[in-house]
């Protein structure tokens, strides 16, 4: 009989990249497993989960407000709703293993999964783990993690070491240099910063490159530079005629291998999904840790790096006044630039969505 999987999470590239990734390597493994996603209705996954082939129901599920707002009646209003919903879906499909891989969606349907006895598996990115994740572990079989120490938040006898799964198109990008360089028009003679702000584009890092931006361009520096749909307008408005050869300017860049492999540095924020990437690629990076998410964990992941001599991290305060000034220096140290590549290098997980989805697969058994 086939095995049937959910796989519930969403919200951001961090957690609907990798689970695709995890639904592709069950695929692999094993041709005839049956895969359906749970996500949050209006997000990302929305879109790109149906795009990789696989089906996608959603769930009106939302985050609480840590501040008192009369907002978070409507939020449990459609947390109900969502176990409801969680509910039925589950009780359709019949899977035989529930995968949770952090998100809004994640929450409502591990914790049906988990009332039903079915298996649940947790896949946590970060090295700090969140709230949902620790109220699941109790009756989670197993959690697959990205970094060591994780006993702290979780049973240690439930605990796998996996790191996080990455896109499949990621590996052997020396090999793709000549043909990104060209892909974006780029002056193979010159320095490449790659700008991520995370799929929903940050405020802080746009507004940082656009302060230094005539800087950067008088130091040669080429741009690659994602600002996110809600940032692009705006940008390209300003920059479009100045931009000249030097700087390439998109909302969304649906060929990261190849922004990776023509990039010497990158400056992104640091969700778990980014820095599994930048590992598995070797780039030198510069994060800046986005202050609003729970338990502040983007910074705990980029002092992971950093005490690794793996990264630079700024401040999301400090950034708008010498992330310029770090991105020339750096640019300008190839020895720097060298270290940095490889001690990322070494802390890369390889196939760590095949090592996942074998673990699922023995659970479904």
């Amino acid at each position: 009989m086939d095995k049937r999987i959910i796989i519930s999470g969403g919200g951001t590239g961090g957690h609907v990249f990798p689970a695709i990734s995890i639904a592709n390597a069950l695929k692999r493994i094993e041709r005839d497993v049956i895969i359906h996603f749970v996500g949050a209705t209006g997000r990302l996954e929305m879109i790109k989960v149906p795009e990789a082939g696989y089906e996608i129901s959603g769930l009106p599920v939302a985050g609480f407000d840590r501040k008192l707002n009369p907002k978070n009646i409507l939020v449990i209003i459609k947390l109900l709703k969502s176990l409801y919903l969680a509910r039925k879906i589950i009780s359709s499909f019949k899977p035989d293993v529930v995968v949770g891989v952090g998100g809004y969606a994640s929450g409502p349907v591990l914790r049906i999964a988990q009332k039903k006895g079915i298996p649940t598996v947790l896949q946590e990115q970060n090295s700090y783990a969140g709230l949902t994740n620790k109220l699941l572990a109790r009756k989670a079989k197993i959690i697959c993690v990205a970094y060591e120490g994780m006993e702290k938040f979780f049973p240690g006898e439930k605990i796998i070491l996996t790191g996080n799964p990455v896109r499949n198109d990621l590996a052997d990008l020396d090999n793709k240099r000549r043909e990104a360089r060209a892909y974006f028009n780029l002056d193979k003679s010159l320095p490449v910063v790659l700008v991520l702000g995370g799929s929903g584009g940050s405020r802080t890092i746009n507004e940082s490159i656009a302060n230094g931006f005539e800087r950067l361009q008088k130091n040669r520096i080429q741009l690659i530079w994602q600002t996110g749909k809600c940032y692009f307008e705006r940008m390209m408005e300003k920059y479009e005629k100045s931009a000249g050869k030097l700087t390439r300017i998109h909302d969304f860049i649906d060929r990261m291998d190849l922004a990776f492999a023509a990039a010497d540095l990158v400056v992104s924020r640091a969700g778990a999904g980014t820095i599994s990437e930048l590992s598995i690629v070797g780039r030198a990076a510069i994060l800046i840790p986005s202050p609003n998410v729970a338990g502040d964990h983007q910074t705990k992941n980029a002092e992971a790096l950093v005490n690794r001599n793996a990264a630079l991290m700024l401040s999301d305060g400090e950034s708008m006044d010498i992330l310029t000034d770090t991105i020339i220096e750096l640019v300008g140290d190839n020895k720097k630039i060298k270290s940095l590549s490889e001690n990322i290098s070494s802390m890369a997980y390889k196939n760590s969505d095949i090592i996942i989805a074998k673990e699922i697969l023995k659970l479904a058994e």
